[in-house]
């Protein structure tokens, strides 16, 4: 079975070996087949496509793997990029590799990795978190207990959810803190842009077509002094004032009494309630 890469947008970022395995291979399992008959049919590949989604997965694996048993060749494509990174195929590839299926890697377009490699992130490292839950109270716990992350932290995330998104990112991680956004790679109507997360709500609000499309998240890690524990003070100060006051306006003022980090303070008051 090969997992190969595919465009994110520009179709010209097909590597000459993936159009040469998705043209040999019996069969091509895509997350939605008629996505991917667009690209194929833009190189002249028939191939037949069947589909592999969420909500089949399951099922379908059992299928590919009877097509591997009999000796025939599978390529697992996805809509767009490397298959099986927040997107379905993991838990099919796991099956392969399980049965002893030479399982074979086709590199090519990552949204993540492009978006990271023009993010100008010079030191530390990263980390790929992916989709956030949908729910927005999972969504702001999840985020809770990646504050003092001192790796960059990479998201995708949908259009009709971007908003939402960065305004907790920015109520999590503070206002000051640098986003990376990376819209529509590769595509016609590609942006990029690096500001703190207090205003990304204004730089969407700029260009109502800034919430079309797919988008990459880039936040930046916490310094030192945002990661270190609060003292002592620190702690008895926001526990008074979260007796009295609503969350952020007590995380606000025991910084400004204290002078502990607003993230710091933020991420122990939310432990605290929970």
């Amino acid at each position: 079975m090969y997992v190969v890469a595919t465009p994110l947008g520009n179709l010209a970022d097909l590597t000459p070996r993936a159009r040469d395995t998705l043209a040999a291979v019996d069969v091509i399992a895509a997350e939605d087949t008629r996505h991917s008959r667009r690209l194929l049919d833009a190189f002249g590949i028939r191939t037949r496509l069947v589909a592999v989604h969420q909500h089949n997965e399951q099922a379908a694996a059992g299928q590919v793997l009877g097509w591997l048993e009999a000796g025939r060749h599978v390529a697992l494509i996805t809509d767009a990029g490397t298959p099986a990174i927040s997107d379905p195929g993991a838990r099919l590839v796991a099956r392969a590799r399980e049965a002893g299926h030479p399982v074979v890697p086709l590199p090519g377009a990552c949204a993540a990795v492009t978006a990271l490699s023009v993010a100008g992130i010079a030191e530390g490292g990263w980390r790929f978190v992916g989709f956030l839950p949908a729910r927005a109270a999972a969504r702001r716990a999840a985020l809770a207990a990646l504050t003092q992350a001192r790796d960059a932290l990479l998201f995708y995330e949908a259009p009709h959810r971007v908003r939402a998104c960065v305004a907790d990112m920015a109520a999590a991680f503070g206002g000051e803190r640098v986003v990376f956004i990376a819209r529509e790679l590769t595509k016609l109507h590609e942006e990029l842009a690096a500001l703190p997360l207090a205003g990304a709500g204004a730089w969407f609000d700029a260009e109502p077509n800034r919430v079309r499309g797919e988008f990459v998240l880039i936040v930046h890690g916490a310094r030192a002094s945002e990661s270190e524990g609060l003292s002592a003070e620190a702690q008895r100060v926001l526990e008074l004032l979260l007796a009295e006051l609503p969350l952020k306006r007590a995380v606000r003022l025991a910084a400004d009494i204290t002078g502990a980090g607003r993230n710091g303070l933020y991420s122990h008051a939310l432990a605290r309630r929970q």
